[in-house]
């Protein structure tokens, strides 16, 4: 292959397919897949919610200038809502109210959060065992985001835009030659003035390939399953219920309950799969603090979740390659804070400013830059 891409995006999955179809309406991108098909492992598992109160300050302000995407996106984008509204609850346990009591304090600024007491939530949700929730937060700026079709929209307008889609492309080799990248994966070599690298969980081997900085990326393990719901309850206006220090998380999913012990494993990357310990533990927890019985599962499955230390994402050139990006570990929060982060990282890629619509959400960009984890290393 002769031709030279201007960008070279590696990764298919939200992060990827984004920032590309933000790329492609300007140059020549590539965007390069080891799996057969994009959204093979972080996207294509995931339960995305759209939760304005939900992560470390970055994402919630990424999450806030991501709304006007998800609810009005380009023409033609989607044949479906983006979203569907449903109101998000964070629950703590007479132990965990001081935990409650800090993050709506430190969201009051930023969301339209409440407390409620132990009566209301069990009105909001009659599933809940009686004495085992305290109090919660309420956060009526919740919604469920239709990942398939953010995804597919996000392939669809790179497509459109001229992009060109390479499957089952395992980069084995990633050299600067000076002037320009050289991607080779077995006898095939794809050409680039800049490298993005939206690898997810194999974004630090990527990036060693590459010989650029380790962000120190660890990659966990999140299992979730499907159940049957109890009788004589309409679950489709529950609200998503989750533990105020993240032991587990429930909402309703297609007539049936899904169910997650949050579970954090650091994990190589892989192909991640459910172990019967966390499946064990997720039902132990959802039985406790719910009122069902779990007596068989529909579905399960796990996938992973890419951190580094601050849980923050990373974005923004290396500070040793030359004219490579990073756009990596985005966590659990990649999908609500999508569209933002494509038009952030699209012009701290190409030299523009980020834009103002963006930045207004009180974004800071040094809590991005890789540089912050270089520093913090030493």
């Amino acid at each position: 292959m002769t031709k030279v891409f201007e960008y070279a995006v590696i990764g298919a999955g939200i992060a990827g397919a984004s920032v590309a179809a933000e790329l492609a309406g300007d140059a020549p991108v590539v965007l390069v897949e080891m799996e057969s098909h994009p959204g093979y492992h972080t996207t294509g598992r995931s339960a995305a919610m759209f939760a304005p109160g939900y992560g470390p300050q970055p994402v919630r302000a990424l999450t806030r200038a991501s709304a006007d995407f998800f609810c009005s996106p380009p023409e033609g984008f989607s044949e479906v809502d983006l979203l569907s509204p449903r109101d998000v609850i964070m629950v703590a346990r007479s132990d965990q109210t001081d935990a409650l009591d800090d993050l709506i304090a430190e969201l009051a600024s930023e969301a339209a959060v409440e407390r409620i007491d132990a009566q209301d939530l069990r009105d909001r949700h009659p599933l809940f065992r009686a004495g085992y929730a305290e109090a919660g937060m309420l956060d009526r700026g919740g919604s469920e985001i239709d990942v398939n079709a953010l995804h597919q929209g996000y392939l669809n307008q790179f497509r459109q835009r001229n992009g060109q889609l390479y499957t089952k492309f395992e980069i084995s080799d990633l050299t600067f030659d000076g002037e320009v990248w050289h991607l080779t994966a077995g006898t095939e070599v794809i050409r680039a003035a800049k490298v993005i690298n939206a690898a997810g969980a194999w974004a630090d081997e990527v990036g060693q390939k590459a010989g650029a900085e380790r962000i120190g990326l660890v990659p966990m393990r999140r299992t979730a399953l499907t159940v049957e719901a109890p009788e004589g309850v309409d679950i489709d206006v529950l609200p998503l219920v989750v533990d105020i220090d993240e032991e587990f998380y429930m909402k309703p999913e297609a007539g049936r309950l899904l169910i997650s012990p949050a579970n954090e494993d650091p994990m190589a990357p892989c192909d991640a799969q459910p172990e019967e310990l966390d499946i064990a533990f997720c039902i132990d927890r959802i039985e406790r603090a719910f009122d069902i019985q779990v007596r068989r599962i529909k579905t399960k499955w796990a996938g992973l979740r890419s951190f580094v230390p601050d849980k923050s994402p990373v974005v923004g050139f290396s500070v040793k390659a030359p004219h490579f990006f990073w756009l990596a570990g985005q966590g659990g929060y990649g999908i609500q804070t999508a569209p933002a982060l494509a038009r952030c990282a699209t012009a701290l890629i190409s030299g523009h400013p980020v834009p103002q619509d963006i930045l207004k959400e009180d974004l800071d960009l040094s809590s991005l830059s890789p540089k912050r984890l270089v520093t913090s290393a030493k």
